[in-house]
């Protein structure tokens, strides 16, 4: 599994790393899912960028996919949002609007860093559990492993956005939601056992 970056959002199955770290899958969402998903989805109170709305559409996708039915609530669930690069067309936009003495609106600061889509996220679905936010698939996997093992949290939804760098590249966003393997120690356990 590549460390980082679109070619990881490419690969079928971008949740091999899960096993590795001691990590059990318990629902994937990802967009796009067919030829249905044509463009992104509209996310009130995010503008001019795809990252964001695609962020939230596999995370609903992979939530949705876990429900155990009407209003049934996760317990302790973090948030971890991981893009090799980052929010590229919103960076992009504001980079056009510098160089042209054009005035920047409220809501691009709003979401120019990735934690605003985590912080939707925690609050529409109700997750209480840490929001935290890193550069690749990898670092991802690695942080919710690590909120897991921890006990900071008992379920962590990782979701994986990449954009289209250049020509001819697509938008992705992949979202699961993770929990430890039942054999697994966590970090406190393993603490409590040194001598």
């Amino acid at each position: 599994m590549s460390a980082a970056g679109p070619s990881a959002l490419a690969d079928p199955d971008p949740w091999r790393a899960a096993a590795d770290l001691g990590l059990r899958v318990l629902a994937a969402g990802r967009w796009p899912e067919s030829g249905a998903d044509a463009a992104p989805p509209v996310l009130p109170g995010f503008t001019g960028s795809s990252f964001s709305p695609l962020a939230a559409e596999a995370a609903r996708r992979c939530l949705d996919a876990h429900a155990s039915g009407p209003g049934a609530a996760l317990p302790v669930t973090a948030v971890v949002v991981a893009s090799a690069l980052g929010d590229v067309a919103g960076a992009a936009q504001v980079a056009r609007a510098v160089d042209g003495g054009d005035r920047l609106g409220p809501l691009l600061f709003f979401q120019a860093v990735p934690n605003a889509v985590a912080g939707h996220l925690a609050a529409r679905r109700g997750l209480t559990g840490p929001v935290v936010c890193v550069g690749g698939v990898r670092s991802g996997f690695e942080v919710a492993e690590v909120l897991l093992a921890d006990g900071d949290a008992e379920l962590a939804l990782l979701v994986l956005v990449e954009q289209a760098a250049g020509p001819g590249g697509a938008d992705r966003a992949a979202a699961v939601l993770l929990a430890l393997q039942e054999h697994c120690p966590t970090h406190r356990q393993l603490e409590g056992a040194r001598p």
